[in-house]
């Protein structure tokens, strides 16, 4: 197979607040940690062990100002999309890099009663309603693809 792809799915809690950034063009982009568990039981000792693993999630224009409206911090959320790695220098002139998700696609998988029952510490089991948004493509980002 000569083509390649790079695909990522990952269903998790927010780990912030959205953070917004707005361009003079219109456009705007929005950032925010996503956290994954993974949990298994020690065989050795038995005990259930839980780790974490924390994704930087990058969401563009349209789709990054319904994350910031609807999303807060600890809703479950479905993210697919891409990895893309950044360079950058640091203070000190260093190269530093950093790898984001870059959204395509995202369903809320927290309703709106859920997140608000969770503030205000009275969980309620309520049957579970998605939203789910197709991120359009950023203007002048082609794909590379041979076909």
């Amino acid at each position: 197979m000569s083509g390649t792809l790079n695909k990522v799915m990952l269903i998790g809690h927010l780990g912030d607040e959205v953070k917004m950034h707005y361009f003079e063009g219109g456009g705007a982009i929005g950032r925010f940690p996503l956290a994954t568990n993974e949990t298994y039981t020690n065989k050795q000792t038995n005990e259930r062990v839980t780790n974490t693993e924390w994704h930087n999630v990058v969401v563009r224009n349209k789709a990054a100002e319904i994350c910031e409206k609807y999303l807060t911090k600890g809703d479950k959320v479905y993210i697919e999309g891409r990895l893309k790695t950044r360079k950058w220098q640091d203070d000190k002139g260093q190269d530093r890099y950093s790898t984001e998700v870059q959204c395509t696609e995202f369903t809320f998988l927290t309703t709106k009663k859920e997140s608000q029952s969770s503030q205000t510490t009275q969980p309620t089991p309520q049957p579970s309603t998605t939203t789910t948004a197709k991120v359009e493509k950023p203007i002048g980002e082609d794909d590379d693809l041979p076909f």
